[in-house]
C-alpha cells in the first residue's frame, strides 16, 4: 500500500515547492485530505487554483468542504468589515464540481446546506411552478396551448435544458420547474448539477428547488411595510448569521462582536467597573465566545470518536498517521499552513517585541508555575484577542495577519498592565494573572492607544496643521483638507479614517509621513521611522517596519515625535 512518505516528498527531495507540485500525483492525498484543517485546505486551492483542486475538494468532508466555502466564498470590502457573498466565486466552485463528474458534483453539493446553495443558484437562475403558464379558459373558448402560454411569459418549454435560441435567455424546465437564468454565467454547469440532483439526490433537488422558487416569486407588497428587506436579500442575510454562528463554533470571532467589544474597550478607563476587572464573563461578548468554543471542543472530541471507529482497515492508525505527518511537513515547509504564534515566554533572548513584554511575561510564566487552570485561561484570553483583532481591526489600513494579531494583543495586554489603574483592584506583582483576567488588562492599553496615541496625534497634528502653510497651492489645499478630515473624524471618534488625507505630508518630509500614517492607524503602530527619527539616524528605514506599541516608554516617544513634528514640517 502507498504512503506518503516517499523519498521525492522528504525534505531531502528537492525544493518545497517541487515536493508539492508532486504531492497532487500522490494515490494517498485523497485519503489525507479529510484529516486536514479546512484552512490547510484553503491555502491549497489559493496556491494551485480551484479549477486543479477538483478532486480534493472532492475528497473532503461535508464538515470540512462547509467551512472551506465560509472562508472561500465571502470576502471582505475593508479589514474588520462584514463579509458578502461573491457570487462570482460561487460560479467558479459549481463549474469545478461539475467538470469531476455529474454524480461527484450531485453528492458533494448534496451533503452541502441547502440554504447556501439556494443563496448562491439563486443569483444565477429564476425558478418557476410551471402551473402558473397554464392555459386560462378565454371567453370565447378558444382552446390555448400551454407552449402558446409559456412563450407569452417568455419562457421556452423543452424537454432538458438547452440553450435558448439566439435572441432569447437561457431557459428550460427540469424535474417539473421551469428554470430561466438570471445571468448567462455558468449555465451548462448549473443545468447538469440540478439534472444530476434531480436523478440522484431528489429530496435534496425539490429542497433547492422550492427554496430558490420561494425567492424567484418574491415581490414586496406596496404597503407600510415595503421598507424591509426583499426576500432574496433577508435569505442572504439568514445565511450570514448561520455562517458567523458556525464560525464562531470554531473559535473565530464575528466582525460584528469583534467591532463592538474594540469599540467598548476604546472608552475612558474611569468608566469601567472595578468590580468587573476579575471575571472574564464579566463582558457578555466575551463570555459568548469562550460559551461557544466550549460547545465546540465538546462536539469535536465526539465526532472525532465517532469517525475513528469508520476509519477502513486497509487504512490503519499507523498508516494514517505517517501520511498526515508527512503531507503536514511538506505543507509546513511550503509555507501552506496556518501560521502560528511564536511562543510568549520562550522567544523573549530572539525576539525584541516579545522581549518588550515585561510585564506581561513574569505574570503569564508565575501563572503557568502556580495554577494550570489559572494560565490555560489567560491563553485563551489571548486566543480571543488575537482573534478579535483579526476580525474587527486593521493595522496600516490593511487586514493583520495571524502572527500579527497574537503579537499586537500580548502587546495591548502589556501596556495595560503598566498603566493598571491605581484606583483598582491592586495589583500583585506576581499572582496577578490567577484572578484576574487578560481581557480587561487589554481594555485598559486598548483605551490608552486610543486616548494617549490616536487622538493624542490627531489634536497635536491639527493644532500643527493651522501654523504650517506652504507656498505650493496643490500642498496647501491638501493641507487644508488633511486639517478638515482630522476635525471631522476627531469629533466621530475615528481619527483613522482621516489616514488617506494624511498623504500629503509626504510632499514636505516623506519620512515624517510614514511616521505619521503609523501612529494614525485604526491599531497605532510605532514605526521604524519614527524611531530613526527621534533618534537622529539617517540610514535607510523600510516604510513598512513597525513595532507594536506595548511599553510606556514607546507612548513617550511617540509624545516626543509629535512635539518634534511642527520644525520637522516647517524645514
Amino acid at each position: 500500500m502507498s504512503k506518503i512518505t516517499d523519498r521525492d516528498l522528504a525534505p531531502g527531495g528537492g525544493s518545497a515547492e517541487g515536493r508539492l507540485a508532486r504531492l497532487w500525483d500522490t494515490p494517498s492525498l485523497a485519503r489525507v485530505v479529510p484529516h486536514l484543517a479546512p484552512e490547510t485546505l484553503h491555502k491549497l486551492i489559493r496556491h494551485r487554483g480551484l479549477e486543479a483542486c477538483g478532486e480534493l475538494v472532492t475528497s473532503a468532508t461535508s464538515a470540512q468542504l462547509t467551512s472551506l466555502l465560509d472562508i472561500d466564498l465571502w470576502r471582505s470590502a475593508r479589514p474588520g468589515r462584514d463579509a458578502q457573498f461573491d457570487v462570482d466565486r460561487f460560479c467558479e466552485w459549481i463549474e469545478v464540481l461539475v467538470d469531476t463528474g455529474d454524480s461527484v458534483a450531485a453528492r458533494t453539493v448534496a451533503a452541502l446546506d441547502t440554504n447556501v446553495v439556494v443563496a448562491g443558484l439563486s443569483r444565477y437562475v429564476r425558478v418557476f411552478d410551471p402551473g402558473i403558464f397554464e392555459p386560462i379558459a378565454q371567453s370565447d373558448d378558444e382552446a390555448i396551448d400551454r407552449h402558446e402560454a409559456m412563450r407569452e411569459g417568455d419562457v421556452m418549454a423543452v424537454d432538458a435544458p438547452t440553450h435558448a435560441p439566439s435572441g432569447r435567455r437561457h431557459e428550460g424546465e427540469v424535474g417539473g420547474y421551469i428554470v430561466r437564468a438570471r445571468r448567462a454565467a455558468a449555465w451548462d454547469a448549473i443545468v447538469t448539477l440540478l439534472i444530476a440532483l434531480n436523478a440522484e439526490h431528489s429530496g435534496y433537488f425539490h429542497a433547492v428547488m422550492r427554496g430558490c422558487q420561494r425567492l424567484s416569486n418574491s415581490m414586496p407588497e406596496i404597503d407600510g411595510l415595503d421598507n424591509l428587506l426583499p426576500a432574496p436579500q433577508q435569505h442572504l442575510n439568514d445565511v450570514a448569521i448561520e455562517r458567523e454562528r458556525r464560525r464562531s463554533l470554531q473559535g473565530y470571532a464575528t466582525s460584528a462582536d469583534a467591532r463592538a467589544f474594540l469599540q467598548m474597550a476604546r472608552q475612558p478607563t474611569h468608566k469601567r467597573s472595578a468590580s468587573a476587572t476579575g471575571a472574564t464573563a464579566a463582558h457578555p461578548i466575551v463570555a459568548a465566545y469562550f460559551r461557544a468554543t466550549e460547545e465546540a471542543e465538546h462536539e469535536s472530541s465526539m465526532t472525532s470518536a465517532r469517525s475513528s471507529e469508520r476509519l477502513p482497515a486497509s487504512f490503519d492508525a499507523t498508516n494514517r498517521s505517517e501520511s498526515i505527518a508527512a503531507v503536514i511537513d511538506l505543507l509546513t515547509d511550503a509555507g501552506m499552513m496556518p501560521e502560528r504564534p511564536r511562543a510568549l515566554l520562550a522567544a523573549a533572548d530572539t525576539d525584541p517585541q516579545t522581549a518588550r513584554l515585561t510585564r506581561l511575561r513574569q505574570l503569564m510564566e508565575y501563572a503557568r508555575d502556580s495554577d494550570d487552570t489559572a494560565y490555560f485561561k489567560r491563553t485563551r484570553e489571548l486566543a480571543f484577542l488575537a482573534n478579535t483583532l483579526l476580525a474587527g481591526c486593521s493595522v496600516q489600513s490593511r487586514a493583520f495577519t495571524p502572527q500579527e494579531a497574537s503579537d499586537a494583543a500580548a502587546s495591548i495586554c502589556n501596556l495595560g498592565l503598566e498603566h493598571w489603574p491605581a484606583r483598582w483592584p491592586s495589583f500583585a506583582p506576581e499572582s496577578f494573572l490567577l484572578d484576574h483576567a487578560l481581557v480587561t488588562a487589554f481594555e485598559v492599553g486598548w483605551s490608552v492607544l486610543h486616548h494617549e496615541v490616536s487622538l493624542f496625534v490627531v489634536q497635536q497634528l491639527i493644532s500643527t496643521l493651522h501654523d504650517l502653510h506652504s507656498v505650493d497651492r496643490d500642498v496647501q489645499r491638501g493641507l487644508t483638507a488633511l486639517r478638515r478630515s482630522l476635525v471631522k473624524h476627531r469629533k466621530s471618534g475615528t481619527p483613522w479614517l482621516a489616514r488617506d488625507a494624511a498623504d500629503v505630508l509626504a510632499m514636505l518630509d516623506v519620512t515624517a509621513c510614514t511616521s505619521v500614517l503609523g501612529l494614525l492607524d485604526e491599531c497605532p503602530v510605532l514605526p521604524a521611522a519614527l524611531t530613526a527619527i527621534l533618534e537622529g539616524r539617517t540610514t535607510t528605514v523600510s516604510p513598512t517596519a513597525f513595532d507594536f506599541i506595548s511599553t510606556a516608554t514607546q507612548i513617550a516617544d511617540i509624545h516626543s515625535f509629535m512635539r518634534k513634528l511642527p520644525d520637522i514640517l516647517a524645514r
